[in-house]
């Protein structure tokens, strides 16, 4: 089993845990005014029957940190919502690869809010090197 070494300075262990993500532990991530990032070290148990990071995982962190990203922006507007958010739609663009020992990072770069949806947009990166954009929208409940 390979240990990951400490995540970059400002990231903890994430506080949103879930059964979905239990395996994949540690995630770490890091809260601003406006977004949430979501990180974690490229290990075996991320990868899929070739070796890769399997893009399942890079499509559910992603839609993770859009999504709590989008109540972060609200909630700094006044405007937290109670019933969480629910994610509508999303697509994503695999355009590389994540090497096992690579610090993966889920930033949403964009978050415009609305009445009753939000719209985000994320890049992930290996070790800073933009492997996917994914974009998203979500129902304010």
């Amino acid at each position: 089993m390979m240990t990951s070494p400490a995540p970059p300075q400002g990231f903890e262990p994430h506080f949103r845990r879930s059964p979905l993500t239990e395996p994949w532990e540690p995630i770490y991530s890091q809260r601003t005014n406006d977004r949430v990032i979501i990180g974690l070290y490229a290990r075996d148990t991320h990868t899929n029957s070739r070796g890769m990071v399997h893009g399942g995982l890079i499509a559910a962190l992603a839609d993770n940190a859009m999504g709590l990203s989008c109540v972060q922006v609200l909630t700094a507007a006044g405007r937290k919502p109670e019933g969480g958010l629910v994610t509508v739609s999303m697509a994503i663009d695999f355009i590389g690869a994540v090497k096992l020992g690579q610090w993966v990072a889920f930033d949403t770069q964009y978050v415009k809010t609305g009445r009753t949806l939000c719209f985000a947009q994320a890049f992930v990166t290996a070790d800073g090197d933009v492997i996917a954009r994914a974009d998203a929208r979500f129902r304010v409940l």
